[in-house]
């Protein structure tokens, strides 16, 4: 379990934590919530889903950062909070986590803090978790930082290959937060501003597959591409830093 060097209100939970036969106290405070999380992790975004539309698991980022030990959860606690509220413990858990070891970006990728509000009632999950994903995706952007919202609801966002199917189901409410990966481009390429971000972090090693895409959409924004996209350099670069993402972020 890590605590923040300074802030006692922020603490996050690891595997093995759970899988320990002596868990600490605030794992026992929480176990309900927390094994909830981690059995969906393993038995559901690490594993094919026959409406996911393609081969793969639900989410390919997530079986490499558990492996990596880099998977950690948060519980926050309480039935009553507003938006607000949510979006400022998901800042503090932002900050802490920009700091955090591994800071290497070929490790740093695989970070994953996911931060869950299990005493959320339904009637709040759209208003709180998917309002503050969407607040908080545009402040966080520019910074190379994603942010995924998850409830049982689901949210409405449909899988990138199969429009009919939901895959930000989750067995209780949850904000995930990630650093941006060279594939995130599927996520940020609607809106002109986030493509300016994308470029101006991971345009120098865009996927072979995604270069003719991406050109698209920076001329209809009228984005100049960087000089050396789609150099041998840069797909060698690419191919180095290319992380799976979890859809619909």
């Amino acid at each position: 379990m890590l605590s923040h060097p300074t802030d006692p209100r922020l603490v996050l939970v690891e595997q093995r934590d759970l899988d320990g036969e002596s868990p600490p106290q605030l794992v026992r405070d929480n176990l309900e919530p927390l094994r909830q999380v981690l059995a969906w992790a393993r038995d559901y975004l690490c594993q094919p889903h026959p409406e996911l539309g393609r081969t793969g698991p639900v989410c390919p980022f997530a079986r490499p950062s558990m492996r990596k030990e880099l998977f950690w959860m948060a519980v926050w606690r309480g039935s009553e909070m507003t938006q607000p509220q949510v979006a400022e413990v998901v800042r503090l858990y932002r900050a802490w986590f920009m700091t955090m070891e591994p800071l290497d970006p070929r490790l740093a990728q695989y970070k994953s803090i996911n931060i869950l509000f299990p005493d959320l009632p339904q009637s709040h999950w759209k208003t709180l978790v998917e309002a503050t994903q969407e607040e908080l995706k545009a402040e966080y952007v520019p910074h190379g930082i994603m942010i995924g919202e998850f409830h049982p609801g689901p949210p409405e966002k449909e899988s990138l290959w199969n429009p009919s199917f939901r895959p930000l189901k989750s067995p209780l409410p949850l904000l995930s937060i990630r650093h941006m990966v060279p594939t995130d481009f599927a996520f940020l390429k609607g809106r002109p501003d986030f493509m300016r971000s994308y470029l101006a972090l991971h345009g120098h090693r865009i996927p072979g597959p995604m270069l003719a895409e991406v050109r698209t959409v920076a001329a209809r924004f009228g984005i100049p591409m960087p000089a050396d996209a789609g150099s041998v350099r840069a797909q060698v670069e690419a191919v180095i830093a290319d992380a799976p993402l979890v859809p619909g972020n």
